[in-house]
């Protein structure tokens, strides 16, 4: 991205957009009663909360009526259906590179199969985005946090506390160009999630080929653990080789979430909060909940003075529908160089020989 005189003022600055991640599926309801919502309706309402706060995408997963994390499909087709009555203009992001929810206290998460995850190309009505994983990397998201944050959780149960230490995101080459062919074709985009600059130029590569032809529209995921730790350094390196066609949101976990969010504002850059990847405030003497830190952010955002986006506007930047007919035009309109042409001399060289 090019941050040319005057790009840190909020005039020259898209305006921000909120992704609400309410569901907290790493939790189970005790370890955040107040927060975490169990029933469809309070599913529903908790999208409707989010959104009245000022967040413009959700971040969806399901449970079951008892709590549990749900793996069916059919809950989810329950809820997207609930959600586009209840907040028709929210971008709907559907979890869907993996889901981790645990069954009871003391489980460990179990992956969906691919197949299965290929199934959500298939959902209905149809989520706006499905996220998508992009090279198989090591997912351990309490490496870089601190044992006070889960202290008193189901996080801190011996035998979760090993399964999520030694989780592995699994998204080979395979499974993720036939993942996106799949969305594609069902016209949901794919929300990429980079967890370092080489997922990033996979996904390069594969609009250079023809694979994926679409907005680029991505979250650094910053939580360590496999992925990148949430410093100035990684996210320069990851900001310079993005191009200014695409859509950049940051993401981290616990108490990085609010520094690393004020990072985005400033730069122009789109942020992610919620009950997945923060319980805390900064001084821990409370745990917040979704809502809140969503209010907390509108209300940064507006001290340095940018606007916060709608529904509608947040499907604008997004390009929420928008897919492209060739390489070519997916590179400009992305705003990555062209594809090398061969030189003159070699062609003609070949041709000789």
């Amino acid at each position: 991205m090019n941050f040319l005189d005057g790009a840190l003022f909020p005039e020259n600055q898209e305006k921000l957009v909120i992704t609400a991640a309410p569901y907290g599926p790493e939790w189970i309801p005790s370890d955040f009663p107040e927060d975490i919502a169990v029933s469809m309706d309070e599913q529903v309402q908790k999208a409707v909360d989010c959104y009245n706060a000022g967040a413009s995408v959700l971040h969806v997963h399901v449970r079951e009526a008892d709590g549990k994390g749900s793996k069916r499909l059919s809950k989810f087709n329950e809820l997207l259906t609930g959600l586009r009555v209840a907040v028709p203009d929210m971008v709907l992001q559907v979890g869907g590179s993996i889901s981790f929810a645990p069954e009871s206290e003391g489980e460990a998460a179990k992956w969906l199969s691919d197949d299965t995850r290929h199934m959500l190309a298939e959902l209905t009505p149809q989520p706006d985005q499905v996220t998508v994983t992009v090279n198989t990397v090591q997912m351990n998201i309490l490496e870089q946090m601190e044992p006070a944050d889960y202290a008193g959780t189901s996080l801190a149960e011996p035998a979760t506390s090993v399964a999520y230490r030694e989780m592995v995101v699994p998204a080979g080459p395979g499974w993720v160009e036939e993942h996106v062919r799949r969305l594609i074709a069902a016209s949901i985009q794919s929300a990429f999630q980079f967890y370092n600059i080489n997922s990033f130029e996979t996904v390069e590569r594969m609009m250079r080929r023809g694979v994926y032809k679409g907005p680029l529209v991505m979250n650094w995921v910053a939580i360590g653990g496999g992925m990148d730790a949430p410093n100035l350094y990684n996210l320069a390196n990851f900001v310079r080789a993005t191009p200014d066609g695409a859509v950049l949101t940051l993401e981290s976990s616990m108490r990085n979430v609010l520094p690393v969010n004020m990072i985005a504002i400033a730069m122009g850059l789109h942020v992610r909060c919620g009950i997945e990847d923060n319980l805390w405030t900064q001084d821990r003497k409370s745990k917040i909940g979704t809502v809140r830190q969503i209010e907390q952010l509108v209300r940064i955002s507006r001290e340095f003075g940018r606007e916060v986006a709608s529904g509608r506007e947040a499907r604008a930047i997004c390009k929420i529908g928008v897919f492209y007919d060739s390489v070519e035009e997916t590179l400009a309109k992305n705003g990555f160089a062209p594809n090398r042409e061969p030189r003159r001399d070699s062609v003609e060289h070949r041709r000789a020989a």
